[in-house]
């Protein structure tokens, strides 16, 4: 086992490997950004090493830096959260030729399924549904007008690489098209240094939904249940759930063998998630896979009692899992809410700033993911996710409930956040009775959630301590 790792992140996620690599008795060294210099992560890592500048392309993007830290303070692994190089397969590769071990999927794997449309190729040869689309990629609007001539509009053009949402874009018709092939391409070099396309038939309003795998370098993988994040803002997750609520027993059962199938395509070791669509007539569709640990990991780990983050460092030691695919059990209903430094009220813009007073739920269930305090700074140049909350009851009901308990409770002064919003949507008809899809969140939510003289009946404590606010 490791006796020293670097860890290439910050915030929430950097906490989460920290605690799990002490419990391990595992040494942790924090590379930071100067932004990030009175950080928690800093103040409870073993050790911390500056890198850089607030600016994450000359800190956390850093590859030099990064790997200059952990040859001098003597690390033997790097773990590199999810965001910033947690996919990039480049990183990956100059980590072993540098000595150390990297936490996740060898460079190869994160290579071929890094690049979207060689996992799509992947898939097909293995007998995982895809969505019906290019066979490979489409080099100009003209070719991509073919393409989707024959599959139907309306259809989604989409970056081979990257992800996140970015170089993508919608085509209703032939008129849209050629914009939407510039617009998305521009997007994808921009975002990541590759402007290459492909494109697919769009599954009009979708449910969303991915599997967690993990596997190990002895050839065992498994999986760990579903997740429903169709929850989503301009292509980000907002909640995640798990079990989904949309699927039967022969869905899910039928989504897990095409998970393993995809993953043992792959030769994978170390966690990934599967994603998926699933369209109105109960048909999922393979879309990519993501060759790290996700933010949604907890409400997994909720569910099963599996420690992800310390399985993925068992394995990156050489170690097997520490439980087979019969040991997997999945129990009672976790839902997790992302709250955002952002104001609901105004497009949810951004809102950075210092928090002035902090406190957070607990209780039976309800766990807490963040890297807060009364005094620290929410910074401009990062995510706008500033903590994850996560709850697990016995049903869907019972977990929504909790889930409002929690959100009444926890506070957070200072700076605007979207407690307030996911509060209220916990109490929309459509979301309790699970009526949602990858469109839910793309009406006026005004309309979703309101603070209105009914809802200050119906909303008691929360719409009171609003008013006194």
């Amino acid at each position: 086992m490791f006796r020293k790792i670097l860890i290439a992140n910050r915030g929430e996620i950097a906490m989460r490997i920290i605690r799990c690599c002490h419990e391990m008795g595992i040494d942790t060294v924090l590379a930071y950004s100067w932004e990030d210099r009175n950080s928690m992560a800093v103040s409870f890592s073993t050790e911390a090493v500056c890198i850089g500048p607030a600016p994450a392309a000359q800190s956390y993007l850093n590859q030099d830096a990064l790997i200059g830290a952990a040859k001098a303070y003597h690390c033997e692994a790097v773990h590199p959260g999810y965001g910033f190089l947690s996919e990039n397969a480049d990183f990956a590769e100059a980590c072993e030729k540098n000595g150390l071990v990297w936490i996740g999927p060898t460079a190869d794997m994160i290579r071929q399924m890094g690049d979207k449309q060689s996992a799509r190729t992947l898939m097909k040869k293995n007998g995982v549904p895809v969505v019906p689309g290019s066979d490979g990629l489409v080099a100009d609007p003209k070719e991509a007008a073919l393409v989707a001539e024959k599959v139907g509009y309306p259809v989604l053009l989409k970056a081979t690489a990257g992800g996140g949402g970015r170089g993508m874009r919608v085509a209703s018709d032939a008129d849209e098209l050629e914009d939407a092939f510039r617009e998305a391409s521009a997007e994808a070099e921009s975002a990541f240094g590759d402007g290459s396309l492909y494109l697919e038939k769009l599954i009009v309003n979708p449910r969303h939904i991915e599997v967690q795998i993990m596997g190990d370098s002895q050839g065992h993988i498994c999986t760990l249940g579903e997740r429903d994040c169709s929850m989503q803002r301009r292509n980000q997750k907002l909640i995640e759930e798990s079990p989904a609520r949309c699927l039967n027993q022969r869905q899910r059962a039928a989504l897990y063998k095409a998970a393993l199938r995809a993953a043992k395509a792959a030769h994978y070791v170390s966690a990934g998630t599967v994603e998926f669509v699933l369209d109105h007539s109960g048909q999922f569709y393979f879309i990519e896979m993501n060759t790290r640990i996700q933010v949604e990991h907890s409400v997994t780990e909720m569910v099963t009692g599996i420690d992800l983050i310390r399985e993925q460092i068992r394995v990156a030691s050489g170690l097997p899992l520490s439980f087979k695919q019969s040991d997997v059990k999945l129990q009672g209903h976790a839902i997790e809410c992302r709250i955002n430094a952002e104001n609901p009220e105004k497009n949810f813009a951004p809102c950075p700033g210092t928090i002035s007073f902090l406190h957070m739920p607990a209780g039976f269930g309800v766990r807490v993911e963040n890297a807060l305090f009364p005094g620290c700074r929410v910074s401009p140049y990062y995510d706008s996710m500033i903590a994850k909350l996560i709850v697990h009851a016995p049903g869907r009901l019972a977990a929504i409930r909790k889930m409002r308990v929690a959100l009444e409770e926890m506070t957070v002064e200072g700076i605007d956040t979207n407690i307030n919003f996911l509060y209220l949507l916990m109490f929309n008809r459509d979301y309790m009775m699970g009526n949602f899809d990858t469109s839910f969140l793309a009406k006026d939510t005004s309309t979703l959630v309101r603070w209105d003289e009914e809802s200050r009946k119906k909303f008691g404590r929360k719409a009171e301590r609003k008013d006194r606010a």
